[in-house]
């Protein structure tokens, strides 16, 4: 790489390092030795180590959920949106999630911005149920048992055939449906 990165050039390589190493990989000197470039560059974009650490939490929460909001409601499936967020979520890789998720349990600002993503998440399922016809009580709670769900199935760091995954999928659909 050049010494003409971008802020987000380093925040890109943080979440790779981070999904990769964990949390202690968040450091400039070996971010900047994996990206063939002085610390300086690090400093020319952050402030310090906490200003980088916030922009990369940012960016996650931006890859983690707006964006597959974002693209679940641009699919137009209506009723079927949340089939069609079930089926991308447990089928994409999570070691970011997992790392984010590790790094919240001895930082402050991750644990912060896991609980912020937590509650966009759950708010936007219950707003899928409230949606497909369920009524308001029942939707949280059911948004609640999905996203437990989900996190289970994010710690299992186990990938499932596909025909099991699409049969889990479709059990929990028929549980919110009800």
């Amino acid at each position: 790489m050049t010494d003409q990165l971008s802020a987000n050039d380093w925040v890109d390589q943080g979440l790779k390092a981070l999904a990769k190493r964990g949390f202690t990989a968040l450091k400039a000197d070996p971010l900047a030795k994996e990206m063939g470039v002085s610390r300086g560059s690090f400093y020319w974009h952050f402030t310090d180590i906490a200003a980088y650490h916030a922009a990369v939490l940012k960016h996650w929460r931006e890859i983690a959920a707006e964006r597959i909001i974002v693209d679940v409601e641009a699919t137009g499936a209506g009723s079927g949106a949340l089939a069609v967020l079930l089926r991308r979520v447990f089928s994409e890789k999570l070691a970011l999630e997992n790392a984010v998720r590790s790094w919240a349990s001895v930082d402050a600002a991750a644990r912060a911005a896991v609980q912020a993503i937590d509650q966009r998440r759950l708010d936007y399922v219950e707003g899928l149920l409230k949606r497909a016809g369920v009524a308001n009580d029942v939707a949280r709670a059911r948004a609640q048992i999905l996203y437990w769900a989900f996190l289970g199935h994010a710690l299992t760091e186990q990938p499932l055939p596909k025909a099991k995954q699409q049969a889990i999928i479709d059990e929990l659909l028929r549980m919110a449906a009800r």
